[in-house]
């Protein structure tokens, strides 16, 4: 690939998740501290993620795939992103906050498939190719946070003094930066220039369904769903748990997450070839029960080596399940269903497991609360802990050792 095509699609990565992290990763901070919303309205706004991962496939697979360039519908996306973003930063109350929302994330959600799509569309051997351009999206990611932290939005004082809504107002520069920039991306036509042979089941992955006949996939399949709640925990409440207990520069510490989602990407490949899917998929949700519990037991004083640990854990707890997943899925699904397969997949975990995980993590936290606003954070993080536990146990008892072959 040529040194300047490779600049362009790293740039669109780094932009890309750059823009998703400098406001998602505090958004329950934000909503908190700015516009005093309630833990369930926080939920309802995490949701919006859920809802967009629902709606996702109809404009990736009805539109976008089949009328226009890929990197051209990016570039709108991302322009109209910007005005939306630029709305958020003057919103004063949650119920003007969360209908422009969920507008963006229904437009965003989408524009993550865009990206993979603009990169396939260049490459030779996306096996080899991918990850050297993808990695520019988590380093994105990790600059945010960093980012944040240094300008002290999310230190105390500068919650006080509201400055945690200029999150929104650098998501709105950095998407107007993508937009304008993604006209200058490599062109990638639409693969269909009609609707002839479209089929709505194709499009959201219930084509799929056939690989359910599978037990070892059905029992996969399940556990993915029921994993993604404990999950909705994490992304929820893991910023205003940290700002709440005085942890200093809580994002960019976040951010640490990601450093190890880089490091565990790499390792990954080699424990999944040694140990087999079905070890791999254990230690990552044990690492989801680890997690929890040091967050439930660590402090910010003696204990902030456990809150670090528990953030670190982040790439195992990722890579070793949503990554090998990915693989697995491939695998069961064969060259028919490939694209089915993967829809499928993100439709259940990112769509409805996290759509009931955001639910339930609001619920959960709104119920252990104090007068004072305080939570109590250790039965909030005790109960994901186990959901992780209890998935484990279910899948260990029910999924069979299985050797697979990720090219067939």
């Amino acid at each position: 690939m040529p040194f300047n095509t490779k600049f362009r699609l790293s740039l669109m990565m780094f932009l890309e998740f750059f823009i998703w992290s400098s406001w998602f990763v505090t958004l329950g901070t934000f909503l908190g501290s700015n516009l005093l919303a309630k833990d369930q309205e926080i939920s309802l706004a995490f949701s919006t993620q859920s809802f967009g991962a629902i709606i996702a496939p109809f404009i990736v697979g009805m539109i976008a795939d089949r009328y226009f360039h890929a990197q051209r519908i990016l570039g709108v996306i991302h322009l109209i992103g910007a005005g939306l973003m630029y709305f958020l930063y003057t919103s004063t109350d949650f119920s003007g906050f969360f209908p422009i929302l969920l507008i963006y994330m229904i437009l965003f959600m989408p524009t993550l498939a865009l990206v993979n799509s603009i990169s396939f569309n260049q490459m030779k051997d996306p096996a080899k190719e991918f990850s050297k351009i993808r990695v520019w999206g988590t380093i994105g990611w990790v600059v945010a946070g960093l980012l944040i932290s240094f300008l002290s939005w999310d230190s105390a004082e500068g919650l006080k003094e509201g400055l945690l809504r200029n999150t929104w107002l650098m998501a709105a520069v950095s998407s107007l930066a993508l937009g304008l920039f993604s006209f200058a991306l490599p062109h990638t036509p639409p693969q269909a220039r009609s609707v002839e042979g479209f089929k709505l089941s194709e499009v959201l992955g219930l084509d799929a369904l056939g690989m359910l006949k599978h037990k070892n996939y059905a029992v996969f399949f399940v556990s993915s769903i029921l994993i993604c709640i404990p999950l909705a925990f994490y992304y929820q409440n893991t910023s205003p748990f940290l700002t709440e207990i005085g942890l200093p520069n809580s994002t960019g510490k976040m951010a640490m997450g990601q450093v190890s989602e880089v490091v565990f990407m790499l390792a990954l490949p080699i424990f999944f070839i040694r140990f087999g899917i079905k070890k791999t998929l254990i230690v990552a949700m044990l690492a989801w029960a680890v997690r929890y519990l040091l967050f439930a037991y660590g402090d910010g004083n003696e204990g902030v080596w456990m809150l670090l640990l528990g953030i670190a854990l982040h790439g195992v707890c990722y890579d070793f399940f949503f990554v090998s997943g990915q693989i697995y899925t491939d695998a069961h699904a064969g060259a028919k269903y490939k694209s089915s397969a993967q829809g499928l997949i993100t439709l259940a975990t990112y769509g409805v497991g996290m759509l009931i995980g955001f639910w339930a993590a609001g619920m959960i936290s709104n119920f252990y609360v104090l007068e004072s606003g305080a939570h109590i954070w250790k039965s909030i993080w005790l109960i994901p802990s186990g959901i992780s536990v209890l998935v484990l146990l279910l899948f260990m008892a029910l999924f069979k050792k299985e050797q697979i072959n990720s090219s067939q």
